[in-house]
């Protein structure tokens, strides 16, 4: 079954945390993970909770500093298979149109 989880890795320091969330974006390549980032985390899928356990660790590792804050939020269905973008998909169709505005 898959494994959806909003992991959101930063350190804990003054300006731009963009290099060091990069590192932490780039750990989850030595893993059977698919993931896309976006403004707020990245979310990540696996078919194993374990794999997505170790990919989450080893981001959270890879963040230099003396403090780092980790969040990581997981949605374990065991009884079936849905990738987080047949979620959005499923909002998408009781909205009737793309669960985003246009303004930006």
């Amino acid at each position: 079954m898959t494994v959806i989880a909003l992991l959101s890795v930063a350190p804990v320091v003054e300006g731009s945390m963009a290099g060091e969330v990069a590192k932490a974006v780039a750990a989850l390549e030595d893993f059977d993970v698919a993931y896309e980032t976006n403004p707020m985390g990245t979310v990540i899928e696996a078919e194993e909770i374990g794999e997505l356990m170790a990919a989450a660790t080893a981001a959270h590792e890879a963040v230099d500093g003396d403090r780092v804050s980790t969040f990581l939020k997981i949605d374990d269905k065991r009884t079936r298979s849905q990738r987080a973008d047949e979620k959005v998909g499923a909002v998408e169709r009781e909205l009737g149109r793309p669960a985003r505005s246009d303004v930006s």
